[in-house]
């Protein structure tokens, strides 16, 4: 098993910048894709960020290319997202995950957090 605990979220201005942050325990050598996902009230969950274990394989969404950018740090078992130039319509629950079910810029995966809000209010 793996547990995901994000933070960094909260209240932001429109074009300001927030970073997520993923902490990752338990069998953590077992973790491979990881990736950041959101949603927002009275839609689905969107694919936002996702990575391969070495980074080699990178996937960003159309609505966040250019200003997000996601990282990793397999030695402390942290996941990443740097969030630049924040709009209202990034406002969302978002959340971390772990081990792809198929390929990783789907929103199907085995291992999930509990979520954090990020609001940007203009």
């Amino acid at each position: 098993q793996v547990q995901l605990v994000e933070s960094g979220g909260g209240l932001a201005q429109v074009g300001g910048s927030l970073r997520l942050s993923c902490a990752a325990s338990g069998r953590t050598s077992g973790v491979h894709e990881m990736g950041w996902f959101r949603q927002a009230p009275g839609k689905e969950r969107e694919s936002v960020a996702a990575l391969s274990r070495s980074g080699g394989n990178t996937y960003y969404g159309d609505s966040v290319k250019g200003r997000f950018t996601i990282s990793r740090d397999n030695a402390k078992n942290m996941l990443y997202l740097q969030m630049n130039n924040l709009k209202p319509e990034d406002t969302a629950v978002y959340y971390c995950a772990a081990n792809a079910i198929g390929r990783l810029e789907f929103p199907h995966y085995y291992y999930w957090g509990q979520g954090t809000q990020v609001t940007v209010s203009s």
